[in-house]
């Protein structure tokens, strides 16, 4: 006895993004969905950062943000104290 089998064809389609509450970088307004100025690709090597505040921006941008501060740095949007969520 043949047994015939079928397949099925499947095309999976995924997305993500980032759960932030704008679109944009707050310091150099490019896409959470892209990539700041100083990477070139989007993903790991240029993460979202959130501080306390609630405002997401990506990594090189608060860093440098925060280094060019003094002694207390603020958040740029709200000016809060930085301080990073935890």
């Amino acid at each position: 006895m043949k047994v015939k089998t079928r397949f099925c064809r499947w095309h999976a389609v995924a997305s993500w993004t980032w759960d932030a509450h704008d679109d944009a970088c707050g310091i150099c307004r490019m896409a959470f969905d892209g990539c700041c100025p100083d990477c070139k690709m989007p993903g790991d090597d240029c993460p979202l950062i959130w501080g306390a505040c609630n405002h997401a921006f990506h990594l090189h941008c608060i860093l440098k943000w925060v280094n060019s501060q003094s002694p207390r740095p603020q958040c740029p949007m709200c000016r809060r104290e930085w301080k990073y969520r935890a």
